[in-house]
């Protein structure tokens, strides 16, 4: 039986956004160990990390039709397994002393080009208004939602929504030549 030849990324985010079950399979091919290792940084065990790994998937096929064609999937799957990661954290550790704050959380790539991204993402967060930016630091740089930032900045959370709102567009002006380079 003959394969067919790898999907292009342009197609495979294609078939994703359409629930193919092809696409999805490439996309696990792709991604899996780079999820898995996100996952696995933020919680130091092999079967949570691989739970956290299923989970992300779960959730990356269910929001399939929310998925900007215009942007790369790997960005995207990685903040939904960091996030799901730190889920299963905090369900995990519900009752120990350890803050979440206290732990690093890598974020991937960890290249030379992903280091400079990186640095240029923090570099325009820093940028902001503090209001904004310990806003965005909180949800995240520290993983947490926007009713716990509100909660932990003693703020209402149409606050948080607000001005993080305004903090994105900010960014995403500051940060264009990032999309521009990688185009």
């Amino acid at each position: 039986m003959a394969t067919s030849p790898p999907l292009d990324d342009c197609q495979l985010l294609d078939g994703f956004i359409r629930r193919d079950e092809s696409a999805i399979r490439e996309i696990f091919g792709r991604y899996g160990g780079a999820v898995f290792g996100i996952a696995m940084k933020v919680l130091e065990d092999r079967g949570h990390a691989e739970e956290a790994a299923q989970q992300t998937f779960i959730k990356a096929w269910q929001a399939a039709d929310r998925v900007d064609p215009n942007r790369d999937i790997g960005p995207w799957l990685y903040t939904i397994a960091r996030r799901v990661a730190i889920d299963v954290y905090r369900r995990e550790h519900r009752h120990a002393v350890i803050e979440l704050e206290d732990r690093e959380i890598a974020v991937l790539p960890p290249s030379i080009e992903g280091a400079w991204e990186q640095w240029q993402v923090r570099l325009a967060v820093e940028s902001l208004p503090p209001s904004e930016s310990t806003i965005l630091k909180h949800m995240y740089f520290l993983g947490y939602t926007q009713q716990e930032t509100a909660e932990r900045l003693d703020v209402p959370v149409g606050t948080v929504k607000s001005r993080s709102h305004r903090a994105h567009r900010k960014l995403a002006q500051s940060l264009s030549h990032l999309r521009e380079e990688s185009a």
